[in-house]
């Protein structure tokens, strides 16, 4: 190339570069109109679906670029008592216990203190199932991804493994339990204390807890029955990994802002969490007795998350069924996005659809799968 044209080569990167530059605001902007524009339609559709559905209370709060741009609450803690559900309202948030737990499992494994792949057999003296060699294939991995041929729960005090760990997915909370049972041995401690320290403080979800506090009583919500009535509070004094958390929208959206920023744990072990384990029955979620007829090309499990893949974008989701509360959260660590969403209802997941889907502004398909 003579010096003539390196001239011209280097004044067409320049020119190149400055034409790049100055779309860069115009970018920005865009996203930001756009955000603007999710809001205004959540701030819109939501109270018209909340009577739609009949679901007195909820509360959400959306990520965007990875900071948390918006937290809105709408309609009432309890039936008939007009007291509005507030940005400091706590909400059971059920199975999105799961993932903060997750969370606070691969912290562990970081440490060297649990092995991802290590049978926890090798952590408890006492055989969690008795006399069943198969438990020696249950590991950490298997657990956060629903692996584990534990039923959901157990039938009173039995416990049985129906298939051979690994073999497929099967969504258990007992799992979940036995994985906890590890972790209280490794640390010591009670996982509230556990969670607290490692998890919640960090991450400043001051307002979240795995057993219940006294100052819950004046600032939680009341579930609702399918035919809106109100239930027992149920305040949990043992923690539970895979169901006891109660939490605000705005404190989960810290939490999905940590995954989103990588924020706590290393990159590897993000991409580790983020990575398909197992591809999910599209007929089945309790599948102990099932085996798979056919696996999704969409919806897939990783450590403590959903993930679903559509269009050329990844997801990862987790919902939340304690009966009476209902919950939802949704996140795309391309974009750093996420929405997640608490309801004091038997029927929050029919409001949430639309409303997570409008705000990701892609269709979910857990909302099918889960039917």
């Amino acid at each position: 190339m003579n010096c003539f044209a390196m001239k011209m080569w280097k004044v067409l990167l320049l020119a190149a570069g400055v034409a790049i530059f100055s779309l860069l605001p115009l970018a920005s902007s865009a996203r930001k109109r756009a955000s603007a524009t999710v809001i205004r339609q959540l701030e819109r559709d939501t109270p018209g679906l909340m009577k739609s559905y009949g679901v007195p209370g909820v509360s959400m709060a959306l990520i965007q670029r990875g900071e948390t741009t918006w937290v809105h609450a709408f309609g009432i803690k309890e039936a008939n008592k007009q007291q509005p559900v507030t940005q400091a309202t706590v909400f059971e948030a059920a199975s999105l216990s799961k993932p903060v737990f997750a969370y606070g499992v691969l912290e562990l494994v970081e440490e060297g203190k649990l092995g991802l792949d290590v049978p926890l057999t090798a952590y408890l003296s006492k055989p969690y199932v008795e006399g069943d060699d198969r438990l020696a294939k249950i590991t950490a991995r298997i657990v956060l991804s629903h692996r584990t041929g534990f039923p959901n729960w157990r039938d009173k005090d039995s416990l049985t493994i129906y298939f051979s760990p690994g073999d497929r997915f099967s969504y258990s909370g007992e799992g979940y339990v036995y994985l906890q049972r590890v972790v209280e041995q490794i640390t010591g401690k009670p996982l509230n204390d556990y969670m607290t320290e490692a998890v919640f403080e960090p991450l400043g979800m001051t307002s979240s807890s795995y057993v219940w506090r006294k100052d819950f009583d004046d600032l939680t919500a009341t579930g609702h029955d399918s035919d809106g009535k109100p239930q027992e509070l149920w305040k949990p004094n043992e923690a539970g990994a895979a169901s006891t958390l109660n939490t605000t929208a705005r404190d989960y959206a810290r939490f999905v802002q940590a995954v989103l920023n990588e924020k706590g744990l290393k990159p590897s072990t993000f991409r580790e969490m983020e990575t398909p384990q197992v591809a999910l029955d599209p007929d089945c979620r309790i599948c102990i007795k099932q085996e798979p007829k056919q696996l999704s090309n969409n919806l897939f499990w990783g450590l403590g998350w959903g993930i679903q893949r559509k269009d050329g974008r990844e997801m990862l989701w987790h919902w939340g069924d304690n009966g009476s509360f209902k919950a939802f959260v949704m996140s795309e660590p391309k974009s750093k996005s996420g929405v997640v969403m608490f309801a004091n209802s038997q029927k929050g997941l029919d409001l949430a659809k639309p409303l997570i889907e409008q705000a990701m502004g892609q269709e979910v398909l857990a909302f099918g799968w889960l039917k």
